[in-house]
Formats: structure tokens, C-alpha cells, sequence
């Protein structure tokens, strides 16, 4: 069904509030109350919107209030994360139906069980991927698979959950995790920033203005490209930063620098920083080594962009043990620079994706018609 312009508008502001009344419709679509009362009705006959309650004025008269009906349908956001795949499924509006998470293995159960978890009947309106490189677009610039083998084989396992024809949007997990930073973590209020994700790999998430730069290939931030080494007589090597940088060689140089009375080497990276912060010596070089290759990454990002702030996350950049280091390099080699650690957490990416799912869910509704605000 076709809806008038009107009908769309109004629609985009019941998706942006949630629930509202005739006369809060028409502020916010700026359009006359018997226009939005047309425009209701006709949304009400395809079940976009539905009759939720009244609620009373201050001058003791009632006013309907009306919410998304059943046929405005849900949004699905998938991250598939390095060992494990969150799952969140939405509303329009926002609001949160379903949410589970499963090993990366088990993605496609993962996602079953979140679609079972949606209202039935509710048409799925858009799915948003987060995977680890989106540099594969088609000729409108629509992401149609992941790039590389790092997240191929299992965009592959998990998309046979998904229905047929279900429309699916890829999109980049660092931007993800950058835009659940900026509404609802670390960067609130800053519109300007650089969200830089150190973990088992490297990525850096751009800010400008309130948006997420994705760059002409789709990969803007893609920090792992970054030549290096860069020396006399060394010749940079493919993703050699990345490499250095990750979560694996953390650890190998950790075992490197073990020595015999320094206990149990860690295995992990978790044990390593419980290791620093309890004041481990050779521990604490090491995860001090680490921060200052981060501040060096920092001072590379705030060369190029002067974000005014880094957000630093991932499975092992969120670890605040690294600030002091990462701030002290940093001012050493570039300007001032604010740096914080991620506040979103392991759910940041989902958080994102959803966001995106639910701005793509509205767009097919309302062709791109955005809430005035």
C-alpha cells in the first residue's frame, strides 16, 4: 500500500516518539490537525498505527493517543563478533523485542530464536549485519557481503536463519559500536570524535557532525591498512599494524618478556591486566608498552582528523589500565586530545546495528522522510 505524503510524515513522527497525540503529531509534522486526522485514519486502515489509550489535558479534556499498529513490523541487528554473535530485534520505535546471544558457531540458532521472539505476523522491515569488513558494495553503493574471509564463512552460516527476501544491510562493526558511543556511551554530547577499537584486530570508527563517515569505498577507518613498519630498510607489510597491534601478539610478547620467577605466564588478556593492575612488574612493562603503541596509533588518528576525543574500546582497548599510557604518548606527539574508555561495553556493536536496522525498518515505511525536529 501507497501512502500519501502526509500519511508518511506523520508516520516517521509516531516511529520517532513512540506514542503521541493528534496535536503532537501535528507539531511534529508540521501539518494541520484535519490533515493529520486524514492521516491517521489512513494509517490506522493499514494497521501502522494503532488507538493505545487517552490521556488527559489541563483543560480536563481527553486526547487519544496512538502507538505503531501491527503491520509497522520489527527490525533485526546482527553482530557477528570474533567469538560470539549478539542478537537484538526491534520495533520502529525503538523499543527492544527480542535479544539473545550464542557462540559465533551457533549464530544461525542465535537468530532463530530472536525471529521466533518477534511478534508474529510483524513483517521484518530491514536486518543490519555488523561484520568486520563491508568494502564490497554493489554499484549503489549497498554493501552485499563481507569483504574478506575474516567474517564470509560465518555471514554465510548465519544467513540461512534469516527469511527469504529478507532485506539485509551490512554495515561495519567499529561504525557500529561508534554510533552506540555517541547516543549512549562515552561521547554523548560530543558530536566530533574517533572511536578507536583495539582487540584481536584494529579499526577505528569516524564521527563528524553527528554522522558516521563511511568514506567512497566503505572503508574510512580502516586503520589496519596504515603502512607499517615504516623504517629505513623495512619494507611496510599488508595489515603488519594490525598484526602487531592485536590481541595475540599482546600476548606473545608477553610471553617474551615472562621470566622464570614471574610465575604462570598469562594465557589470556584478561589475566595479563588483573596481573598489571595487582602491580606484576613485567606485566605491567608490558601492558605499558601496549598503551604506548596505541598512543602512537592515537597520534596518527589525531594528525589526520583532530577529533577532540578517542574513545577507546574493543576487548582490549576498554581496559582503563591503558589511559594513563595511551594519554601520555599521545600529548607527547600531537595536540591535546580527550581519551576515555568505552562505556557501552560487549553490546556497543548490537547497540549500534539496532539503531541502524530501526532507521532503515522507518525508511522503508516513510521513503526517507525523517521527523521534523
Amino acid at each position: 500500500m501507497k501512502l500519501s505524503e502526509s500519511a508518511r510524515a506523520v508516520f516517521a513522527v509516531l516511529a520517532e516518539a513512540g506514542t503521541a497525540t493528534r496535536p503532537q503529531l501535528a507539531a511534529g509534522a508540521g501539518l494541520s490537525k484535519p490533515t493529520v486526522s486524514s492521516a491517521v485514519a489512513e494509517l490506522e486502515s493499514a494497521e501502522l498505527a494503532a488507538h493505545s489509550g487517552t490521556v488527559s489535558g489541563g483543560t480536563g479534556r481527553s486526547a487519544a493517543v496512538y502507538g505503531l499498529g501491527p503491520a509497522a513490523g520489527a527490525v533485526l541487528a546482527v553482530d557477528l563478533g570474533p567469538s560470539h554473535t549478539r542478537v537484538r530485534g526491534c520495533a520502529l520505535d525503538g523499543t527492544l523485542l527480542a535479544h539473545g546471544t550464542g557462540l559465533r558457531e551457533e549464530s544461525a540458532d542465535t537468530v532463530r530464536k530472536a525471529l521466533d521472539a518477534l511478534p508474529a505476523g510483524a513483517p521484518l522491515r530491514a536486518v543490519v549485519v555488523a561484520v568486520g569488513d563491508v568494502a564490497a558494495r554493489d554499484r549503489q553503493g549497498v554493501a552485499t557481503r563481507p569483504a574478506t574471509a575474516k567474517a564470509g564463512p560465518a555471514y554465510d552460516a548465519m544467513a540461512v536463519a534469516l527469511p527469504p527476501g529478507a532485506p539485509v544491510h551490512l554495515e561495519n562493526n567499529v561504525n557500529c559500536a561508534a554510533l552506540a558511543e555517541l547516543h549512549e556511551g562515552a561521547a554523548r554530547g560530543r558530536d566530533t570524535f574517533g572511536y578507536l577499537r583495539i582487540g584481536v584486530g584494529i579499526g577505528l570508527g569516524i564521527v563528524v557532525g553527528g554522522h558516521v563517515l563511511s568514506g567512497a569505498n566503505g572503508a574510512a577507518g580502516e586503520v589496519a591498512r596504515l603502512p607499517y613498519p615504516w623504517d629505513d630498510g623495512t619494507e611496510p607489510r599488508h595489515e603488519a599494524l594490525e598484526a602487531h597491534m592485536g590481541s595475540r601478539s599482546l600476548l606473545g610478547r608477553a610471553a617474551e618478556a615472562w621470566q622464570g620467577t614471574d610465575g604462570p605466564c598469562p594465557r589470556t588478556v584478561e589475566r595479563l591486566f588483573a596481573l598489571a593492575d595487582e602491580g606484576h612488574g613485567t606485566a605491567r612493562a608490558v601492558v605499558d608498552r601496549h598503551a604506548a603503541d596505541i598512543g602512537r596509533l592515537a597520534a596518527a588518528v589525531t594528525a589526520v582528523l583532530d577529533p577532540g576525543l578517542l574513545v577507546l574500546g574493543g576487548g582490549t582497548g576498554a581496559y582503563p589500565q591503558l589511559l594513563p599510557g595511551v594519554r601520555a604518548e599521545l600529548a607527547r606527539l600531537s595536540w591535546p586530545t580527550d581519551v576515555v574508555s568505552s562505556m557501552v561495553g560487549d553490546n556497543g556493536t548490537v547497540a549500534g546495528a539496532s539503531r541502524l536496522a530501526v532507521a532503515h525498518g522507518r525508511q522503508t515505511v516513510t521513503g526517507g522522510m525523517r521527523a521534523k525536529h
